[in-house]
């Protein structure tokens, strides 16, 4: 089973669960931006919930499946049609040979995952098939996907036509919003901030910056200001961590990001909640954060974990 790409006008590249094992060489673990709807899409098409699959961000794309199959899609921000039809994300659809496949960008959201049944493949780089951009490392020669790019699926775990039709529910999808409450776990540079910083980072609103890419999510608003120096001797980082530089300006750390850095951070978006970042439109959504505990982060984590079971069930 294949995929030919015929238009791609945005950001799209090859992801699976990420590039992990390398960071202590200073290699990102990239994946995708919103890995709770990159693992629906998985589930959805029978597929190990780590499988490869499409991230389609910033523009439109069509694509021909040139054998039948079953497609899954879910993210936010896109239409999607199959032939003459008109479907909804978070649902798994047979597609037959010869029918294409549109996927068009909305006034909302960000990134949407098309998954197929078997998976992507393509050769794996240090043991992952993640495209980073800025390597070049993974997908199709570390490049984003465009025109004339053949898909090769591997083998289904089940026949087509029980794969189909497969839905997760409205009320266990994410609440993607153009105005979010983020949860974050304070620290671990918190003491570098004085009272008057920690409660203007709980209180304002910030705005997510149009300079915002896959490394980092840059916020604008209140600008927050450290005790003392702004830059610390670099440490490891991970995707959710808050870093503060010398503008005073919020910034998130996403897939792409490096693996250490100098500029203090004051805390660290809950996992559960980065999908709702990540869907955030550039230069447009506003972003709240509020204080958690982590056994409260990992309560909320482990229940969106058995939102996504919900499909392995049915």
């Amino acid at each position: 089973m294949s995929l030919e790409i015929l238009e791609a006008n945005g950001l799209a590249t090859i992801q699976d669960a990420g590039r992990f094992g390398w960071r202590k060489f200073g290699v990102p673990v990239s994946g995708p931006m919103d890995w709770f709807a990159f693992r629906a899409a998985n589930l959805l098409a029978g597929n190990h919930p780590t499988a490869a699959a499409l991230e389609i961000g910033l523009g439109s794309m069509t694509l021909r499946a040139l054998h039948n199959c079953v497609i899954a899609v879910a993210g936010a921000g896109f239409a999607l049609s199959i032939y003459i039809w008109e479907f909804p994300l978070w649902s798994s659809y047979y597609v037959r040979g010869g029918w294409t496949i549109h996927l068009d960008k909305l006034d909302s959201g960000m990134w949407a995952y098309l998954a197929v049944s078997g998976g992507v493949q393509t050769p794996p780089t240090l043991g992952s098939v993640s495209t980073y951009l800025r390597g070049p490392l993974g997908g199709f020669d570390g490049r984003s996907l465009r025109a004339g790019d053949v898909l090769q699926a591997g083998i289904p775990s089940r026949p087509l036509t029980d794969l189909a039709a497969q839905s997760l529910p409205l009320e266990a999808q994410p609440a993607y919003s153009d105005s979010s409450t983020l949860d974050v776990i304070m620290g671990p540079q918190e003491k570098y901030f004085a009272d008057e910083s920690i409660a203007k980072f709980i209180s304002h609103e910030y705005t997510l910056s149009a300079t915002s890419d896959r490394m980092g999510y840059r916020l604008e608003g209140a600008a927050l200001t450290p005790l003392g120096k702004t830059e610390l001797l670099s440490e490891g980082m991970t995707m959710g961590a808050i870093q503060v530089p010398s503008s005073g300006q919020p910034l998130v750390m996403m897939a792409d990001c490096p693996t250490t850095g100098g500029y203090p951070k004051i805390g660290t978006v809950a996992s559960a909640d980065l999908p709702l970042l990540a869907q955030g439109m550039p230069g447009r959504s506003k972003i709240r954060f509020r204080k958690t505990t982590v056994a409260k982060a990992q309560r909320k984590y482990r229940e969106m974990m058995g939102r996504l079971e919900r499909i392995v069930e049915e």
